[in-house]
């Protein structure tokens, strides 16, 4: 994996960049890797413990894929007063996939936020940046069944 001219635009070498340094990273590749880990370790002489460490803190640092379909849903209070843990559950039943997970086709992906802001729409999901608000479940079916549709279609 070329990271250079990344790399280069932290040329001091300073623990201070870390952070910085793995969302360009992240930017480009669209998620952290453990080769990508071991790189960054070498170049600022830190442990992979200390960058996983880090890494793991923010919510906003993946480490596998996303999907074609990133699935973000809305766990903040108004969220979760709203339903958000039943609409969770009936998510993971239609992708097959829990939070974090991406699908084994990379069709579909998962991921809990403690709040996207929008606590007056709850529940809210965000899909591949585009917003869902007042979420029911026939809502989430029919978009999750959309969704399917137009890939079956672009066969």
């Amino acid at each position: 994996m070329e990271l250079g001219h990344i790399l280069n635009k932290f040329p001091n070498r300073r623990r201070e960049d870390l952070i910085s340094l793995l969302q360009s990273i992240q930017d480009e590749y669209g998620f952290l890797s453990e080769e990508i880990i071991h790189i960054v370790g070498d170049y600022l002489d830190i442990s992979i413990n200390k960058i996983f460490g880090v890494a793991t803190f923010y919510d906003n640092f993946r480490f596998g894929p996303l999907g074609k379909y990133h699935f973000r849903l809305c766990h903040g209070t108004a969220c979760h007063v709203a339903g958000s843990a039943t609409i969770l559950k009936e998510l993971e039943k239609l992708l097959q996939i829990s939070h974090g997970e991406t699908d084994k086709n990379g069709l579909f992906s998962l991921e809990v936020v403690s709040c996207i802001g929008a606590c007056g729409l709850a529940p809210l999901i965000e899909v591949n940046e585009t917003f869902y608000t007042n979420i029911t479940l026939d809502i989430l079916k029919d978009l999750v069944h959309s969704f399917r549709e137009k890939e079956s279609a672009a066969l």
